[in-house]
């Protein structure tokens, strides 16, 4: 088997490193420049949170974002919190009301419901102006599910009402005219955006029903209850907000509500959670083409983001604070360690080298050291035959002489001296073959009679 020279060794070590490292770079510049996906779990099928994040989803393909969505649906809000919570996806929509994961940070707030009580201000006979007035009464529950239903009954129960004392009647939107005019109810409430069209269409309809003036109940103790109940929300509904002449309400007006969170794994790195709100809040105009619900997008409150009942993700403070992290702040880490390890890979390469330097310079001083051996042996040896093993290992040296002055293992003075070294050890062979001869001869060379 053919051995192969020490420098090709060598050369074959040196490509095999340089193209490791190239393929260690390429690989970590992948990693780092891959577009991230991010399983979002949403409940509710054709909910406004879906076609909420399927707009996002849209908007971050179609400017190709370094970062992209994979909507997961499920049939219920609570679903998709448990699926979030179990850990199967690293994003959520979140209903906190209905479940509140215990690893979930919010991102962003989508949107919020507020809880608004109508009923006649005039006559006098019909007149409430505040909830604790409804006792007695029959309330219309419009569209309300029952997770509404819970925050209903927790405000009542805030003013001594409950079903006992407050008569339910189940309807939606379309009946309540028939039901006012057929004096089956005596107020209505119902839980929207204050500033959705359906909010206003639901109150001014309710009001030409009644033929009168309507009153706006504010839930008085929303701040109180929000507090004690995390999951709720205080939310203010702005003057005018329901339309309307005189405009509805005729001032800002207290109550209580629920919000759809964008949540993030408390295990999620900050930075991709600062990417995801980044995007969310600069996509919002390319999204409101899909729906108007992005326009009800807020930011949480991040003055007591790590202090709220319901924190807030460090990487969503990040961005909401303009904190976002630098180059270095990412991957300084990374880097240095990089650095380190090209600084080790860099002296592997240089002990290989002096290695093979070595190994080099321990070849030709085994060549000289033995050239020197059979200039030495050759001047002693007694016969010819002596003198034939010497030049033949003479032979042999000189053959591995040229293997290694191919492969550039010798240098010119190197070159020159084994020149020297091999020439002067065959003079020595030559040399002495002819002291051999002249020996024999002398003995050999038979006596003249004369001299005798």
């Amino acid at each position: 088997m053919t051995k192969l020279p020490r420098r090709e060794i060598m050369v074959a070590l040196v490509m095999l490193a340089l193209v490791a490292a190239i393929a260690i770079g390429t690989g970590v510049y992948w990693y780092f420049n891959k577009p991230t996906n991010f399983r979002v779990a949403v409940g509710n099928h054709g909910s406004s949170e879906q076609i909420l994040i399927d707009a996002f989803a849209a908007s971050l393909r179609d400017t190709k974002a370094a970062i992209s969505i994979q909507p997961v649906f499920h049939d219920t809000q609570q679903s998709a919190a448990e699926a979030f919570q179990m850990g199967k996806v690293p994003f959520a929509v979140v209903r906190p009301d209905i479940v509140l994961p215990n690893n979930g940070l919010t991102v962003a707030i989508l949107r919020e419901e507020a809880l608004i009580f109508v009923a006649p201000s005039a006559p006098a006979a019909r007149k409430i102006s505040d909830i604790a007035e409804l006792n007695g009464k029959r309330l219309a529950l419009v569209d309300m599910v029952d997770p509404d239903r819970d925050l209903l009954n927790r405000v009542l129960s805030s003013y001594d009402l409950n079903e006992k004392n407050v008569r339910f009647v189940t309807t939606t939107a379309s009946q309540v005219p028939n039901l006012v005019q057929s004096r089956q109810i005596d107020a209505i409430v119902f839980i929207a955006e204050p500033v959705s069209p359906e909010a206003g269409q639901i109150v001014r309809n309710y009001a030409r029903a009644v033929g009168s003036e309507i009153n706006l109940l504010p839930v008085d103790n929303a701040q109180a209850l929000s507090l004690r109940m995390p999951v709720y929300t205080e939310i203010k509904i702005p003057q005018g907000a329901f339309g309307g002449r005189p405009k509805k309400p005729v001032e800002e007006l207290s109550t209580i509500g629920v919000s759809y969170r964008l949540m993030a794994s408390s295990k999620v790195d900050r930075q991709p959670v600062s990417d995801v709100t980044a995007q969310l809040f600069r996509l919002r105009s390319r999204i409101a083409n899909a729906t108007a619900t992005i326009n009800l997008l807020k930011a949480p409150d991040t003055d007591s983001a790590t202090s709220a009942a319901l924190p807030v993700h460090p990487g969503a403070v990040d961005y909401l604070n303009r904190e976002q992290l630098t180059f270095m702040d990412r991957w300084g880490d990374w880097l240095w360690l990089g650095l380190f390890a090209g600084g080790g890979f860099t002296s592997v390469l240089a002990w290989i080298s002096n290695l093979f330097a070595q190994q080099k310079r321990k070849a030709v001083d085994d060549i000289l050291e033995e050239l020197s051996g059979l200039l030495s042996h050759a001047r002693k040896c007694p016969s010819h035959e002596e003198l034939e093993v010497v030049t033949m290992r003479l032979d042999e040296v000189v053959r591995q002489s040229i293997r290694y002055t191919r492969s550039g293992l010798t240098n010119t003075r190197t070159m020159s001296a084994m020149m020297l070294a091999i020439d002067s050890t065959r003079a020595a062979i030559n040399d002495r073959g002819r002291m051999i001869d002249k020996g024999r001869h002398q003995v050999r060379r038979p006596i003249d009679p004369q001299r005798s």
